[in-house]
């Protein structure tokens, strides 16, 4: 195998595919990255049972022949190139990268022993890659973190007609959201428990190139349904979680006895301030009425923090708590500059919602939080 390419399209390709590889692999050949070259283009993928990555890059091939190497190490070698064409030669048991005056080998694994790749699971449809990676991320957001709650890691996708729909949540809070897409068939019913972190990971990298992006999505036996994305030259496919995402839609209020209207930017940088004396587990409280928002936060050794703001409030005045990180979350997810929350009760459900310049609330995206229940 020997082939020239140009240093920026392998170093982006060769990071992509890194970026998916087990940092703690249970076989070494799963922390590599397959170079193949064939018809004059170089195929870099990765794969370690769960998640699989592979993109195709135009080069001048002079052999065609596969080879295997650390993905990481090549990561940061070819990050490092000076910015000149890179010269790659499969010489016996090792790898050659001339680029300039550098020049590395790097020793090669068996391709023998590496898993041959999973194919694109069927087709699905295609949405908008910048909106499903922005969807993506408002929703991510609220999926746990602890691995002893799996099926609570991932992001649940409701694929109904022309309505895809992502649902997340960690117990604490809960987020969905609506967008359009275009299904391959138009009865389309699926559904898929996709791991939050890949589905972030993917839904970003893919999101930056624009265009269309194609879902895929295959159902199984227990542990063997996949799904699949691709845009451009990029492709990734993904293992489904098992278990049963819970029934979170009967969650969302129906209905509110207060709202508060106010600026995301401005409600951010008050609750910074004010949280900057609270400890970790230490809420901040929101008294909201006609006069508008004060928040107020205490912690440790009597400090203690205010500050108003101005909110447009409509019902009885409110005093509500929030774990003041997920609060930020929810701020920094809404994607508005104005949002609103609705209220129905202080130790109910609180729905932090986008809203346009008018104060209409813009449909489509739910932030539903858990207040947390303090004295006074």
């Amino acid at each position: 195998m020997k082939f020239r390419v140009e240093r920026d399209a392998l170093a982006d390709a060769v990071a992509w595919t890194a970026k998916s590889l087990p940092s703690r692999p249970s076989m070494p050949v799963l922390a590599g990255a397959l170079l193949r070259v064939a018809d004059s283009q170089l195929h870099v993928s990765g794969f370690d049972y769960e998640v699989s990555s592979q993109v195709t890059v135009d080069v001048q091939a002079d052999s065609e022949g596969s080879t295997l190497v650390s993905g990481r190490l090549l990561a940061e070698i070819t990050k490092a190139l000076p910015g000149k064409p890179v010269d790659v030669a499969s010489i016996g048991s090792h790898l050659e990268l001339t680029c300039g005056s550098a020049r590395f080998t790097l020793p090669t694994m068996p391709v023998e022993d590496y898993p041959t790749l999973p194919e694109m699971p069927a087709l699905a449809g295609t949405i908008d890659a910048p909106a499903f990676a922005a969807a993506v991320a408002q929703v991510a957001v609220a999926a746990c973190r602890d691995d002893t709650l799996p099926m609570l890691t991932g992001v649940r996708m409701e694929l109904e007609s022309e309505t895809l729909t992502l649902l997340a949540t960690d117990r604490y809070r809960l987020t969905v959201k609506e967008l359009s897409w275009s299904p391959d068939a138009p009865d389309v019913s699926l559904t898929a428990l996709v791991p939050a972190k890949t589905l972030a990971d993917t839904a970003k990298t893919l999101g930056s190139l624009g265009g269309q992006l194609t879902l895929s999505l295959s159902r199984g036996s227990a542990g063997e349904g996949m799904i699949g994305f691709s845009a451009g030259t990029r492709r990734t496919t993904s293992r489904l979680l098992d278990g049963e995402f819970p029934p979170v839609r009967r969650l969302l209020p129906e209905g509110h006895n207060a709202q508060a209207r106010f600026s995301v930017s401005a409600l951010t940088e008050v609750v910074k301030r004010v949280g900057l004396v609270a400890d970790r587990a230490t809420p901040v409280r929101l008294s909201m009425s006609v006069d508008g928002l004060i928040v107020e936060a205490s912690g440790s050794e009597d400090a203690r923090a205010s500050e108003a703001m101005d909110c447009v409030y409509t019902g009885e005045p409110m005093t509500i708590a929030f774990n003041h990180q997920y609060l930020l979350d929810g701020l920094s997810a809404v994607g508005t500059s104005t949002a609103v929350f609705s209220l129905t009760d202080p130790k109910k459900l609180a729905a932090l919602l986008p809203a346009g310049e008018d104060g209409e609330v813009i449909p489509g995206y739910w932030y539903v939080i858990m207040p947390v229940r303090v004295g006074g």
